[in-house]
């Protein structure tokens, strides 16, 4: 019989990480760091030009308080509008992400003559940055929301499609060939064996995206896509830190309350 103490030796040896995996453990810990340090080497960035710049972000700062309260009736009605191109740019790039998701899911359709050109499309999509978005529709359309609209609608169909067919790949199964054991169709089967199973997932993937296009909506103005982004343009460009902080707490407050919403939602629907 071995002592206690020859067990817990025992239980220390085996635990301990070996000399070889030290030294791999070693190994990446450099090689991020050497990483690090070359990328920012390449780019010129520099921690002393950094400290040097301090003191200007903690003027900026001073100048930004107290802010101009009185700015905020000014601003609420260009705050709704960054919301509802949210609201009608999440809902376009939703709808429109089901079917591209369904092509793109192996288990729907085995063919990779299908699942891979419909990958690829939402790379493509996805490779492509909102606010270049925004600006080439803003030339397409000219100022306003609709260009706004159109950005947000891309950039969350990229997004919510990948999520999507990702969530489509890890259901159930059974239902499925239990619907083909007695001759279902292939649309059938989507509606009656699919589309439940991943019903709340599709929801919270809406939800995120809603949240993370309030944030993007605001910052579209700037390029002319419509919202308080032109706000944000204005008043830096003439110098105003103080309404530009009323344009940042405002903001902060609006993402927050719907942050909080959301997520409420999605812990009763998940």
């Amino acid at each position: 019989m071995k002592t206690e103490q020859e067990i817990k030796t025992n239980t220390i040896l085996h635990s301990a990480p070996l000399p070889s995996k030290k030294l791999k453990y070693l190994f990446t810990f450099l090689l991020v760091l050497l990483l690090i340090f070359l990328s920012g080497q390449k780019i010129g960035f520099s921690f002393y030009e950094l400290l040097i710049g301090l003191p200007n972000m903690g003027d900026l700062l001073v100048q930004m308080f107290p802010p101009n309260w009185a700015y905020f009736v000014r601003i609420t009605e260009p705050i709704l509008d960054t919301i509802r191109i949210a609201i009608l740019g999440t809902t376009f790039g939703a709808i429109l992400s089901i079917p591209l998701a369904l092509l793109a899911a192996k288990n729907i359709f085995q063919s990779n003559w299908i699942t891979y050109p419909a990958r690829f499309i939402l790379n493509l999509i996805r490779t492509i940055p909102d606010l270049l978005l925004a600006s080439i529709f803003v030339a397409i359309f000219g100022i306003g929301a609709v260009p706004g609209i159109l950005a947000l609608a891309g950039f969350s169909f990229g997004i919510i499609a990948k999520l999507f067919y990702e969530a489509i790949e890890s259901i159930d199964r059974g239902p499925l060939e239990a619907m083909t054991a007695v001759g279902a169709n292939k649309i059938k089967w989507i509606a009656l064996g699919v589309i439940p199973q991943v019903i709340p997932q599709f929801t919270s993937f809406f939800l995120y995206m809603f949240e993370v296009n309030i944030r993007a909506a605001s910052v579209l103005g700037l390029v002319g896509a419509g919202g308080i982004g032109l706000y944000y343009e204005q008043t830096l460009g003439f110098f105003e830190y103080d309404k530009t902080a009323s344009i940042i707490i405002y903001t902060l407050a609006v993402v927050l309350i719907i942050d909080i919403i959301s997520n409420k939602l999605r812990e009763k629907i998940l």
